[in-house]
């Protein structure tokens, strides 16, 4: 992308800025966010778009040059609370991400299952995972990811059928993001 993505202007927000003003939106008990790149400039424009007393956490993850997302999960779930059932991984360069969604995905919740919304057959996120998941996921080795595990454990894994595409799209290159913001 050449730039944080996450620091990207996006209306009156910025890119991460309006993925946790939705998510605070939602019936979520805390957010946590995994910094890593800039992280002083990551918390402190998610604090500045984040609503007053919306229960957001940052937690640094030290492998983030790795470069690779799962060790930004595994820094996640890592640091949840002990009272949490399941965790929600959402991207933070998903700015379209809808409430709605949220709330279906969240909806759908089963013990010990991992929920992945479905477009047109493609999974997207944000992806909900059971509590009884997540040592599996911590385990996986630097440079694993988590679509090994899930093709591992394939009986763990559940649909949500979604009415938008808006689970695929994410920011990863610069004209991603001038078609969001209509350049």
């Amino acid at each position: 992308m050449g730039t944080n993505k996450l620091l990207l202007p996006l209306g009156e927000r910025t890119v991460l800025g309006q993925v946790v003003a939705t998510l605070q939106s939602c019936p979520l008990e805390e957010i946590v966010v995994v910094t890593g790149h800039e992280r002083e400039k990551v918390e402190q424009s998610a604090s500045r778009h984040a609503a007053r007393g919306g229960g957001l956490r940052f937690v640094y993850n030290p492998q983030y040059a790795a470069g690779d997302m799962l060790s930004s999960i595994q820094a996640g779930l890592a640091a949840m609370r002990g009272d949490c059932d399941a965790a929600l991984i959402v991207l933070g360069d998903q700015p379209q991400i809808e409430r709605r969604v949220v709330e279906q995905v969240i909806a759908a919740y089963q013990p010990g299952a991992i929920l992945i919304p479905s477009f047109n057959r493609r999974g997207g996120h944000p992806i909900l995972i059971d509590r009884a998941r997540w040592a599996e996921v911590l385990a996986l080795p630097l440079g694993a990811n988590l679509r090994q595990a899930l093709r591992a454990h394939a009986g763990w894994v559940r649909y949500v059928e979604v009415d938008t595409e808006t689970i695929l799209r994410d920011l990863d290159t610069p004209e991603d993001y001038r078609q969001m913001v209509g350049e």
